[in-house]
């Protein structure tokens, strides 16, 4: 496994949209601290470019090295090598790339700027981590999404629904439930409603690691007492990891099945 994850990670890492992905990371970040030197303000404008831009790259950068790679996956199928292995090479190189260019993009403005003297560095880890997780868990259920459709279009469309639903219709059929149910006690269906979404999730740590709960709407008391304490903010990370395993492990099974 390790072999076909460093030759899809060298892969990915000498295509030029993986320069271009990291160029426009690094540009953003430097031109937020040159525009503005609060720190806190830069990590608010960041988070909604990640939480948006990442799951998309993720998913689009998933279905198109699962199809473009799939002479060689064919090829490699053939050879003395666990199914599990090839794709969860390939996964992972896809994915690890990915965040390196994330990572070093953002990184690198926010050291040069002397982030390890600021207070704001537990924010900015938090919104790395985050962009991570979001990598991982966008790239593997694109993964899932290409092993179930073998026409291209279908797969590169039922994606792009998926984190199109997930990133912003989501949001929407969310808050009018809400509003609708409004007289009923709705702390339990908030709490479950974020954590069934990887992207509200990310969202709602960030915001209530800034201490700015009240972006978050009349349920932002539940997200302060729940997410805001230590338990919390550990069992979130715990449900992140959980939204990267689950399609880990469907990768695993389908590959399994599935007839090439």
């Amino acid at each position: 496994m390790f072999k076909i994850l460093k030759y899809s990670f060298f892969d990915l890492v000498r295509s030029r949209w993986s320069y271009v992905y990291f160029l426009f990371y690094l540009a953003l970040a430097s031109v937020l601290l040159f525009l503005n030197h609060d720190l806190s303000k830069a990590v608010i404008t960041l988070m909604n470019v990640i939480i948006v831009l990442v799951p998309l790259i993720g998913t689009i950068f998933g279905v198109m090295y699962y199809y473009n790679s799939k002479e060689f996956t064919e090829l490699l199928l053939a050879q003395p090598i666990k199914r599990s292995s090839i794709f969860l090479g390939q996964y992972f190189g896809v994915a690890v790339s990915l965040s390196l260019s994330l990572l070093l993009g953002i990184g690198i403005p926010f050291l040069l700027y002397g982030l390890f003297e600021s207070d704001a560095i537990w924010d900015f880890s938090l919104l790395l981590l985050t962009g991570v997780f979001l990598t991982f868990i966008f790239t593997a259920i694109a993964f899932n999404i290409s092993l179930s459709n073998e026409n291209k279009i279908k797969g590169f469309g039922y994606a792009v629904m998926m984190w199109l639903f997930l990133a912003v219709i989501y949001d929407g059929l969310f808050l009018l439930s809400l509003v609708m149910f409004e007289d009923y006690p709705l702390d339990k269906l908030s709490l479950i409603g974020t954590m069934l979404n990887p992207v509200d999730l990310s969202r709602t740590l960030i915001l209530l690691k800034l201490d700015i709960s009240a972006l978050l709407g009349y349920t932002g008391a539940v997200f302060k007492q729940f997410f805001g304490t230590n338990v919390g903010l550990f069992l979130s990370i715990g449900v992140l990891c959980i939204w990267v395993i689950v399609p880990v492990l469907r990768i695993v099974a389908k590959a399994k099945k599935k007839d090439f």
